[in-house]
């Protein structure tokens, strides 16, 4: 057998979620949406699905003016979290072969980590339906960080948890702005196409290799280990 050659010279992995793992971006879209309406003010879904993958405090802003963001925000964030979790969370699926995925990386000494714009709370129920509780080294969320995507923390918490060097980590995203923040902390990135956003964006963005989704991305390092 073929000995296994990591992803990019890889020896740690970190996962976005939403987009990545689990297929929510349209739901968090139509949430913002809802939110919005509920504060008086309105938004195009596809407008709103561009920015998902930022968190709230970066995505607010595209839509609001600076004081309603002041004033309002906290209770904004607040009343999305509540009405994703009613109406929303429950519907969640995981992207298939996300288990496998993680297994055969695991198998051949790849550390994991999930590096996501989610509340703690939010990602344990994201690790359930994505069906990798337990196969996790390292998980950051916004929580452990003062900004959300692009801004690197999030990722910067997850690269400094990991305990390895920038250039043998690896992000894995959905979106810009997962390929973003990964480079301003130093890493490569891979995009996913099953969050949504174009090819030629995640390319843009500066992301090295562009896979469908976990699926995909299985499908080709099993060759590899032939």
């Amino acid at each position: 057998m073929k000995q296994f050659e990591p992803i990019l010279n890889a020896s740690a992995l970190i996962f976005d979620v939403d987009g990545t793992l689990v297929d929510s971006v349209d739901f968090h879209a139509e949430s913002w949406v809802k939110t919005f309406a509920a504060f008086g003010f309105d938004a195009d879904v596809e407008d709103v699905r561009s920015q998902i993958g930022k968190g709230g405090d970066e995505l607010m802003p595209v839509f609001l003016p600076a004081d309603v963001v002041e004033g309002k925000g906290k209770d904004m964030e607040q009343f999305r979290k509540e009405l994703f979790a009613k109406e929303y969370m429950g519907r969640l699926q995981g992207f298939r072969d996300v288990p496998d995925l993680f297994r055969f990386l695991i198998d051949n000494d790849i550390v994991l980590a999930l590096g996501s714009s989610a509340k703690s709370e939010e990602l344990q129920t994201y690790k359930k339906v994505a069906g990798i509780e337990g196969l996790t080294a390292v998980e950051t969320t916004s929580d452990d960080a003062k900004r959300s995507k692009p801004h690197p923390d999030i990722f910067s918490v997850a690269l400094e948890r990991v305990g390895q060097p920038a250039e043998k980590v690896v992000v894995v995203g959905d979106t810009p702005y997962d390929v973003e923040a990964a480079s301003k902390a130093g890493m490569r990135s891979i995009g996913f196409l099953c969050g949504g956003f174009p090819e030629a964006e995640l390319r843009e963005a500066g992301a090295v290799k562009i896979y469908r989704n976990a699926e995909h991305l299985l499908r080709i390092l099993k060759k590899s280990d032939r």
